[in-house]
């Protein structure tokens, strides 16, 4: 509990029990009665009449300060000039308003420690090696390409690769994966996250600004000011209900006096239907719900950019997802070696050394699989073929190595494989001499992503690929997808968006789910973006929603998340409106009394923040 929540707590306990005592101890003198009910009313309220006041003299009237302001002091004129010394009912609407405010302070600070919790990824400092020291400095004043110092137990201030050391990392604050991750030299590392147990050194590759943690704090901190479309309707229908219940408030204090000459019983009834018809319930509890339902995606590791995109999120009706890095993990291995005519060993080694100057994947994962260091002093007449291959001269021998089409320019006799994979092909002067099979693997809870998307009301999976129709069908058959487009190019892509955006029902939204820079376009393209946190930062940047890890299971967890939320916010618009406008009719015709009116006010209210502190809760079950 905070400084100032403490203090509000202490002037309501101390207000009630001077409330009590001024009921239970009669005075005689009228004089009396009304500065024994005005110290615990000023105690109370003193900070609402003074907003009330502020306000006015700002142009800013009608609000539920200025609704209070008058229902409290309309009561103590009432029971001052009445001659009857009740005051209780005036203490009393503050009093409760004011416990009201509390357990909104109260669930707003709850919520707002979820996503707070994210502060504490800021690296407050950044250890630099300068002429054999270690110095302290700002984050911002490390320049990229610097050689960072991470101790034991510290944040990694910047991202960056390890140049030596290895250790534990912990990425909790940002993936919400509670296992730490290892690292070692080569490994990239991104910033918030935990040094657990070796020292390491890390040569930065992002400026602090450019950096992880900072792109996160700022989505974070951006993210209240996206409202969604209920928000945005309870704020204007605050603004025009206010001053329209204040006006009626006035008509039913004189028309009917006016009529029958009896004023202290209509302008007490225009007083309770200014206390009922005061709009805090929803005013308070439909933006804290979607606060609630950030905070609590927040704790999942998904960071949503507003509630405009909460809503949406549960209107969602068909899934795209790109295949490479989202469905799959992006890291290709070979997975068999077929010679003909040579050995194993010698197919993988000429393989390896043609494709030892290419930084690609596949050229990658060839020498990985050889395992031994290659010598490209070996190479001549070095050709690189866009859209082929690899042509070179390795011991006075010609090497083509790449796909079918470059097979077929050599006219060399190739066959298809019968493994699942990315062939590559190896010609040893002109004479097919075997491929190799490339594959990339399936991230381990891809199916269960699409059975849950189904489970959740998905009505269509579709996925995206530039590889070719007989890997992509073979990925989304294992994965029970409805559609696959292959061999796309990154603007093809957005043409497939297109199509699938005119097929969405008039309600219902589309989501495509990416990673890489190619991502971007068709990211900001959907209804709804979400970017893989592991991804690029071009798809980060023109995401909606971002998962920090690279689960994509997670989608359906903020679907749950996202429909549970509106579910509340529903809930309390409904309960908030049906009970205001029972008491507003039974108030109106006299049959409900001041208490009646506080509760319809304050106990609404505080049960309307409770439901939408529900929202926090995390129950992703599918």
């Amino acid at each position: 509990m905070s400084v100032k929540q403490k203090k509000m707590l202490i002037r309501i306990i101390i207000s009630f029990v001077l409330l009590i005592a001024t009921v239970l101890i009669p005075i005689e003198n009228k004089y009396l009665q009304l500065i024994a009910a005005l110290i615990p009313f000023i105690i109370i309220g003193y900070d609402i009449l003074l907003k009330s006041a502020r306000n006015i003299l700002h142009g800013q009237i009608f609000d539920e300060n200025f609704l209070m302001s008058i229902a409290t002091i309309g009561s103590f004129v009432l029971g001052y000039s009445s001659g009857s010394g009740e005051y209780e009912e005036g203490i009393a609407v503050m009093l409760f308003y004011q416990v009201g405010e509390f357990f909104q302070n109260y669930a707003v600070g709850s919520s707002r420690k979820s996503i707070a919790s994210l502060m504490d990824i800021r690296p407050d400092f950044a250890n630099i090696e300068k002429n054999g020291e270690i110095i302290s400095v700002d984050p911002d004043d490390v320049a990229i390409g610097s050689i960072t110092v991470i101790k034991p137990g510290e944040r990694i201030p910047l991202d960056g690769i390890i140049e030596s050391g290895s250790s534990s990392i912990d990425t909790s604050a940002l993936t919400g994966e509670s296992m730490p991750k290892d690292a070692a030299v080569g490994d990239s590392v991104i910033s918030g996250c935990i040094n657990l147990n070796g020292l390491l050194k890390v040569r930065t590759t992002k400026e602090y600004g450019e950096s992880t943690v900072s792109k996160i704090l700022d989505l974070v901190e951006n993210s209240s000011s996206k409202k969604s479309k209920a928000e945005n309707f309870i704020t204007k229908f605050a603004k025009y209900y206010t001053p329209c219940v204040v006006f009626a408030a006035l008509a039913l204090a004189l028309i009917p006096s006016f009529i029958t000459g009896n004023w202290t019983e209509w302008i007490n009834r225009s007083l309770i239907f200014l206390v009922i018809s005061c709009p805090c319930a929803l005013v308070i509890s439909v933006p804290l719900s979607f606060f609630g339902g950030i905070g609590g995606a927040s704790k999942s590791g998904i960071l949503v950019k507003g509630g405009n995109y909460l809503e949406i999120l549960s209107k969602a009706e068909t899934v795209v997802f790109d295949k490479t890095g989202t469905l799959t993990k992006g890291v290709f291995k070979v997975t068999a070696v077929h010679p003909e005519k040579i050995s194993e060993s010698q197919l993988l080694e000429y393989a390896a050394i043609a494709e030892s100057f290419s930084n690609h994947p596949i050229a990658q994962s060839i020498r990985e699989k050889y395992g031994a260091d290659t010598d490209n002093s070996l190479i001549q007449n070095y050709e690189e073929i866009a859209g082929r291959g690899i042509k070179c001269t390795i011991n006075d021998k010609l090497i083509c190595i790449g796909n079918d089409k470059l097979m077929n320019d050599i006219n060399a006799d190739w066959h298809q494989c019968h493994h699942i994979g990315t062939s590559v092909h190896i010609a040893i002067d002109n004479i097919y001499a075997g491929h190799i099979i490339i594959s990339d693997e399936i991230k381990p809870d891809s199916q269960q992503t699409i059975k849950s998307l189904k489970k959740n009301g998905i009505k269509k999976t579709v996925m995206l690929t530039g590889d070719s129709e007989r890997i992509g069908k073979n990925i989304a058959e294992k994965l029970n997808i409805d559609e696959a487009y292959c061999g796309l190019l990154p603007g093809d892509k957005v043409d497939i968006v297109e199509k699938l955006l005119n097929e969405t029902s008039e309600k219902g939204k589309l989501l495509f789910v990416g990673d890489g820079i190619n991502d971007a376009p068709v990211i900001s393209r959907a209804d709804i973006g979400i970017a893989m946190g592991a991804g690029s930062d071009a798809a980060i940047e023109a995401a909606d929603i971002v998962l920090m890890d690279d689960k994509p299971s997670k989608i359906s967890d903020a679907i749950n998340i996202s429909k549970r939320t509106l579910k509340i916010v529903y809930q309390n618009i409904i309960f908030a409106l049906a009970v205001k406008i029972v008491i507003l009719i039974l108030g109106s015709l006299g049959f409900a009394n001041m208490w009646a009116a506080v509760f319809a006010d304050v106990g609404v209210s505080v049960i309307a923040i409770l439901n939408a502190m529900r929202c926090m809760k995390i129950n992703n079950k599918n």
